[in-house]
C-alpha cells in the first residue's frame, strides 16, 4: 500500500530531494498552534502527587497498546502473544480477540491500539514487515490498511492515535538503519498522517505521501494538549531521549543530530533527557501536564506545558512503564513492562495501575 501511495508522490513531486535535507513541503501544512515554553531540567518542583493507584490487571504479558472504548472500558494489546484484552476496573481480563499474523520478537509483535467509532485499530510486526489492521469485535475480516513499513529486531515504533483531526497518527521506528529516517520515501523513521482507511490523509505536506514529519529514531509516544499540539516521544541512542513538539514538514534531525544542537535543519526538542533517565514510550496529557511512561528509567516523567520543571514519578516503585493513557473518566492509566525481557519480574506483572482522576 505504501509503494501506491510513494507513486503518485513520486509524481507530484517530481525534483523534491528524498534525502538528506528535505525539499520544502509542496502543500500548505496544517495550521499548528505555537510551542509551549520548554520547561527546564528535572527537579522536585511543586506536582500534584499521583496518590495511591488502584491495580485494575495482574499477570499480563507485556502489554503494550492501551485504547479505550465508548463504554469505559480499555483494549489492551500483549505484544508477544497477539492478544486483546477487555479490562475494566474490578473485572478480569478477558480475551476478546487474537490478532493473526504476529510475529513477535525482540521488540517486535502486536504495539498500538487504537479505537475509532466501531473499529479496533492494530499496529503489529508481520512476517515481512509492520503494518496497520483495523477490524471490528462484532467480527468479520480484519482489513489491513497500511503496510511496507520495515520491521526489525528493534525500533519497529508502533504507537497510533487518532488525532483531534479525526486522521490517524503513525509513530515508526528505523528498524536500527538510521538512514531510513531522512528518505521521505520511506516510511520508516516517521511520523505519519492517515485518513481512518489508511490513505495519505489530505493536508499532508507532500500531497500523496503519508509523511507528516521525518527524522525520527523511534517514536513510541504520541499526544496531544488542549490547544491542538502534538507532542512525539523519542528514544535516543547514547545520549538524549526527547519530547518534540511536532509540527508538519519539520524534520528532527535522525540520524544527524541528537538531542538539542545547533542546525537550524532540524528541530529541537522542548524536553531532552539521559538516556538512563527515560527510554521514553507512552505519552498522555491530563489538564496541562504531559505524561511520559519511561522503561529504563523506570518512573513517570511529568511535564508542566505552560513552563516549568519537569519531575520524576513513581521512581523504581513498579519497574518499566511502558504506556499511559488518560481514560473517558479523566483517571490515568499506567502500564508496567517488566516480562519484555528487559526488567526484573514482580510478583503480578505485568500489571496495570488506575490512578483516579483530580
Amino acid at each position: 500500500m505504501f509503494r501506491r501511495s510513494l507513486l503518485a508522490a513520486a509524481l507530484l513531486t517530481a525534483g523534491c530531494s528524498t534525502g538528506g535535507e528535505t525539499a520544502p513541503p509542496t502543500v500548505a501544512p496544517v495550521p499548528t498552534v505555537s510551542a509551549p515554553a520548554a520547561p527546564a531540567a528535572a527537579s522536585p518542583a511543586a506536582e500534584p502527587d499521583l496518590g495511591a493507584p488502584e491495580t485494575v490487571a495482574t499477570g499480563l504479558d507485556v502489554p503494550w497498546g492501551l485504547a479505550f472504548q465508548k463504554d469505559g472500558s480499555a483494549l489492551v494489546a500483549e505484544r508477544d502473544t497477539g492478544r486483546i484484552l477487555r479490562i475494566t476496573p474490578g473485572g478480569q481480563p478477558a480475551e476478546v480477540y487474537r490478532v493473526a499474523g504476529v510475529r513477535s520478537g525482540g521488540e517486535g509483535g502486536l504495539l498500538g491500539l487504537a479505537v475509532r467509532d466501531d473499529w479496533v485499530y492494530a499496529y503489529f510486526t508481520a512476517a515481512r514487515d509492520n503494518r496497520i489492521i483495523r477490524f471490528k469485535l462484532s467480527g468479520g475480516a480484519p482489513e489491513v490498511i497500511f503496510d511496507g513499513i520495515v520491521r526489525g529486531s528493534r525500533h519497529n515504533g508502533g504507537r497510533i492515535a487518532f488525532g483531534p483531526d479525526g486522521m490517524l497518527y503513525v509513530g515508526t521506528g528505523d528498524a536500527s538503519e538510521e538512514e531510513r529516517s531522512q528518505n521521505r520515501e520511506d516510511p520508516a523513521g516517521k511520523i505519519l498522517r492517515l485518513t481512518p482507511e489508511g490513505r495519505p490523509a489530505p493536508g499532508n505536506p507532500w500531497a500523496g505521501s503519508p509523511v507528516w514529519s521525518l527524522g525520527h529514531r523511534n517514536v513510541q509516544g504520541i499526544a496531544w494538549d488542549a490547544q491542538g499540539r502534538m507532542y512525539g516521544i523519542e528514544f535516543g541512542q547514547d545520549r538524549w531521549d526527547e519530547v518534540n513538539v511536532i509540527e508538519a514538514g519539520k524534520n528532527y534531525g535522525w540520524p544527524e543530530v541528537e538531542g538539542r544542537n545547533d542546525d537550524d535543519r532540524y528541530v529541537n526538542p522542548i524536553v531532552q533527557w539521559g538516556t538512563d533517565d527515560a527510554s521514553p514510550s507512552g505519552a498522555a496529557v491530563a489538564g496541562g501536564t504531559l505524561y511520559v511512561a519511561a522503561l529504563k528509567g523506570e518512573r513517570l516523567w511529568t511535564v508542566p506545558l505552560g513552563g516549568g520543571s519537569t519531575k520524576a514519578e513513581l521512581t523504581g516503585k513498579y519497574g518499566r512503564l511502558r504506556t499511559v493513557a488518560v481514560a473517558p473518566d479523566g483517571s490515568l492509566w499506567l502500564t508496567t513492562s517488566n516480562t519484555d525481557g528487559r526488567g526484573d519480574t514482580r510478583d503480578g506483572d505485568d500489571r496495570i495501575l488506575r490512578f483516579r482522576a483530580g
